[in-house]
């Protein structure tokens, strides 16, 4: 799961001071500005989606620092995560202001951003990504200020990734009833905004394989009160899979929709020894770019969730959570389907 870093918190400042200052259309819109640095898109639009193109990130500076360098070809793989839409992990700090300037800078485009809410107390169970909110004050003081930052505009919003697979697989030192009670607190608050779409996280087909445990906790959740659930963020699971286990899923909720993360989901999961083959795994790829059209009733989008080249943790050689490791994102674009 992709932590609160500081190249992350960098990356999200430079991409929040493009947007207030330049207004930026979605790569290959008419009009759109440049970049500093960074080469001028194709003039066709290369994502003809429903989704925002943030201009700014690491894989839009991997581009220009590769093509200076005359990586032409390297450069050009990169770009099929530099100019795909991906989602906006906002952090703690400033969380208002942030969530304003990518909602309106996507509003200009005349697209729909993708965000994340990653700051339940105790995230990740103490994991490569630990850290949250200190309380639940705190929490609701922050989502608070994420739902004002979305005001009116229109967004698709993730809600705590594997915040209740955690807590029905027995992470410690989470309160069950408090962690339920601040996650329908957030989908009631993100669900005021008469634009934004709210999906509760909901793990993914290989870890919670007994969906029943599943079901109350999502109620209490808030998730009768959300637009769906989300799958596989952050993890490898195969659309099928992925697409098989919703629908069981959304079938024991009354039909509830879903969305599915594709990031990272090419080659689907590792199948080497060893307990961490969630972290790093070699020879991935990237899975389906973003759409809303899927083909399927019950599954409203693919979207990169998991921002495609961000570490794991520090496993297999690979930076902290969070950062930008170059040569991974590298294997995964050499490894996607054109």
């Amino acid at each position: 799961m992709s932590g609160w870093s500081r190249s992350r918190i960098r990356y999200g400042l430079a991409a929040l001071a493009a947007a207030l200052s330049l207004g930026f259309a979605a790569p290959g819109d008419p009009g759109a500005p440049g970049v500093p640095g960074v080469p001028a898109p194709a003039p066709a639009d290369p994502y003809p989606g429903p989704y925002w193109v943030n201009p700014a990130g690491p894989a839009a500076e991997q581009v220009a620092e590769w093509r200076r360098a005359g990586r032409d070809a390297d450069a050009a793989l990169i770009e099929r995560i530099s100019l795909r839409p991906q989602a906006d992990w906002p952090h703690p700090e400033g969380v208002e202001q942030e969530v304003r300037g990518l909602t309106g800078a996507a509003a200009r485009a005349g697209r729909v951003p993708v965000l994340v809410a990653y700051n339940i107390p105790y995230r990740d169970c103490d994991g490569e990504s630990r850290g949250g909110a200190a309380d639940a004050a705190a929490y609701r003081t922050w989502v608070d200020a994420f739902a004002r930052g979305i005001g009116d505009r229109s967004a698709v919003v993730v809600v705590e990734p594997d915040a209740i697979a955690h807590l029905v697989s027995g992470c410690q030192g989470a309160p069950s009833a408090e962690r339920l009670s601040l996650l329908a607190y957030a989908v009631k608050e993100l669900k005021r905004g008469p634009a934004t779409k709210v999906y509760l996280d909901a793990g993914h087909s290989a870890w919670i394989t007994d969906q029943s445990t599943l079901l109350e906790p999502l109620r209490q959740a808030g998730v009768e009160q959300a637009d769906g659930f989300a799958l596989n963020v952050s993890s490898f699971q195969t659309n099928a899979s992925s697409a098989e286990y919703g629908h069981r899923l959304s079938a024991a909720l009354g039909g509830k929709h879903f969305v599915v993360d594709t990031s990272r989901n090419g080659n689907g999961p590792y199948a080497g020894t060893g307990t961490d083959n969630w972290c790093n795994p070699p020879g991935r790829a990237l899975g389906t770019p973003p759409t809303a059209a899927t083909g399927d009733a019950l599954i409203d989008s693919y979207l990169w969730i998991k921002r495609p080249g961000e570490s794991d943790g520090a496993c297999r050689g690979g930076p902290a959570a969070g950062r930008w490791w170059p040569e991974y994102a590298l294997g995964l674009a050499r490894a996607a389907q054109p």
